[in-house]
């Protein structure tokens, strides 16, 4: 397929740049991008993100940064084995969380330990593409997903106040490594002579079917019947029981198009369906009388929009702003944030015509939010921020 050169030359579309503590536990915005490019491509990249997450706990004691910076890789592959049909494979980390709160006096820590949360999944999608024009392609696939996750609750925001017997400082869960499958598809429209290109993406919930351990250690002597009490520092385990969690459906719309010489506009926008997320490990839905370990009230909504330029046959740029909606507030204490606005630059370096580098900076106003555990309020987290830092290199073969 012919291409205009602006549009082979600009590259905005697929920089690794992507949002930190975005809306429930999404991190890698599930990009097709590279798929959608013209002939045989290859690209590797990675992304980090520097959150800084602080806020006070209920009776007003500070709390320092609880978030985690971390980093996933990216990859894809995509081939044009004839002129109407294309393959590709793409990987991605779509969703994940790492927070750990520190041991200092605050509602989340019992003063030897401190809460702490590490989710983290891997996709694998692959696709086909059918493109009976120049114009037009459709295309579909499989996709493959593990997710796997560590947490720990520490501090009275675990005890309810309702009912002081209901007490989850001290559990743990370690759900195993499980893999699932779900689909994707979608069309993409595009005029070359002008760099337009929009493309519509669905991909399925993928459900999950899990094996975890829990276990929670009484801090205290605790009565859990009438007559009966359990002494401090007894154990209770609950090993290799199944665990069900439906990680989300999404939509992604993305365009493009030519709006001056060697000038482009494009935008994102996203949607996420996290208002049905939940994720109810068995002990700790009976141990507290009903709760949830994760849940959120809102489906998310995020958009980026933004113009690249390309300034000679070597180095092109980009600026963008953004905007995500988060997934409701009050929010889980395993992510304080609801939301954020962004800003980021960006800049890519051809050698040659056939390969590049690409590298980028965004910044993150994250939005307010109340903290939450069983329906509780237990801490509010202000004015915080994040950095996210990118760097791709890509390859036409």
């Amino acid at each position: 397929m012919k291409l205009n050169k602006i549009y082979s030359a600009i590259l905005l579309s697929t920089l690794p740049l992507t949002p930190a503590l975005a809306a429930g536990l999404d991190r890698s915005g599930q990009s097709i991008a590279a798929f959608l490019q013209s002939g045989n491509y290859a690209e590797a990249g990675i992304s980090v993100l520097d959150p800084t997450v602080k806020g006070k706990d209920l009776i007003k004691n500070n709390v320092s940064d609880m978030a985690e910076d971390y980093y996933f890789p990216s990859a894809a592959i995509k081939v044009q084995a004839t002129e109407q049909i294309s393959l590709g494979l793409l990987y991605d980390q779509p969703f994940g969380a790492d927070a750990m709160y520190s041991l200092e006096q605050s509602m989340f820590t019992n003063g030897i330990e401190g809460t702490k949360v590490e989710v983290e999944t891997h996709n694998l999608t692959a696709l086909i593409g059918y493109q009976p024009t120049e114009n037009w392609n459709f295309y579909a696939g499989p996709v493959w997903q593990t997710v796997e996750a560590d947490i720990n609750l520490r501090g009275r925001a675990y005890i309810s106040p309702k009912d002081p017997s209901k007490v989850l400082s001290g559990y743990n869960i370690k759900v195993h490594e499980e893999e699932a499958f779900g689909w994707l598809a979608g069309f993409a429209y595009q005029i070359p002579e002008i760099a337009l290109k929009a493309s519509v993406t669905y991909r399925s919930e993928i459900k999950h079917k899990a094996k975890s351990d829990e276990s929670y250690t009484f801090a205290q002597a605790t009565p859990i019947a009438p007559n009966v009490i359990v002494p401090a520092g007894t154990t209770v385990n609950l090993s290799n029981a199944s665990l069900d969690a439906t990680t989300p459906q999404s939509v992604n719309l993305d365009f493009q198009t030519g709006i001056a010489a060697n000038t482009l506009a494009f935008a994102n926008i996203r949607w996420v369906h996290w208002d049905q997320f939940a994720v109810t490990p068995k002990a700790l839905f009976a141990r507290s009388g009903g709760n949830n370990l994760i849940d959120y009230s809102d489906d998310q909504w995020s958009a980026t929009v933004g113009v690249g330029r390309k300034f000679n046959n070597q180095w092109s740029g980009y600026a963008s702003v953004g905007y995500d909606s988060g997934a409701g507030n009050p929010v889980t204490t395993l992510g304080p944030t609801e939301g954020y606005w962004s800003v980021g630059l960006g800049g890519q370096y051809s050698p040659a015509e056939n390969y590049f580098i690409q590298a980028g900076v965004k910044y993150f106003w994250l939005g307010d939010a109340h903290a939450q555990t069983g329906g509780n309020i237990v801490g509010e987290f202000t004015d915080n921020y994040a950095l996210g830092y990118g760097l791709k290199i890509g390859y036409r073969f």
